[in-house]
């Protein structure tokens, strides 16, 4: 919230507890999942309705409103618009704020991008965001971190899960600099990621809040 009060917006957040449903996808419960859909535009439907931009801090519910959505709702007028007003934090600042600077950033950075994030929203708009912030960057090109919400989690999964963490995104990590930040907007990732290196990932929106606390004026 501080970082988009910053950037010159008043926030608001709904006081309902609102979820995409996209846990119930992997179990074949899409009935439900649309029970919660309906309520999220119905919670947020005089926002949806008044043009409002969405801020969704975690990819997979955003791929949930830009993409399921429109395939579970083809029709809906609202669900429409939720769909062409949703954006992660990244996209929001770069695409919808003209002529935001970020606060400065001049540090490694390692970042791992979200699935979802990679194949419906693509990172573009977060390594541009970081490179204005000035840090040092450096994508990650692992594919899948492994957990993949529950599956990692699940029993008889466990050793694929961290096979496939173990291709590229946990060596990396272990190798980063200890002063390196390690970034995922995801939250399977960042879990991924604690467990197999013992590492904290942060959320971007985290990382430009602590940027912003650096470079505000003692006094």
């Amino acid at each position: 919230m501080e970082v988009l009060r910053r950037a010159g917006f008043s926030v608001m957040v709904a006081q309902n507890h609102l979820c995409c449903g996209r846990p119930l996808y992997d179990f074949g419960m899409l009935d439900k999942a649309k029970q919660y859909l309906r309520r999220v535009m119905q919670v947020l439907a005089a926002e949806i309705d008044a043009g409002l931009p969405i801020v969704i801090l975690e990819p997979s519910c955003a791929s949930v409103f830009r993409d399921e959505l429109g395939n579970l709702f083809p029709d809906d007028a609202r669900a429409d618009r939720l769909r062409r007003q949703s954006y992660l934090l990244s996209e929001f600042l770069e695409q919808r704020v003209p002529g935001y600077q970020p606060p400065p950033l001049p540090q490694k950075v390692l970042l791992q991008g979200h699935c979802h994030h990679k194949a419906i929203m693509k990172t573009t708009d977060e390594e541009t965001l970081l490179r204005k912030m000035g840090a040092d960057l450096k994508s990650v090109d692992s594919g899948c971190c492994g957990m993949a919400g529950p599956f990692g989690f699940e029993k008889g999964k466990y050793a694929v899960s961290q096979a496939i963490g173990e291709r590229v995104l946990l060596p990396a990590v272990r190798k980063a600099e200890p002063d390196t930040l390690i970034i995922s907007d995801g939250f399977s990732c960042r879990e991924q990621i604690v467990q197999g290196t013992g590492r904290e990932a942060l959320h971007l929106a985290e990382v430009l809040q602590r940027a912003l606390e650096t470079a505000r004026p003692r006094g």
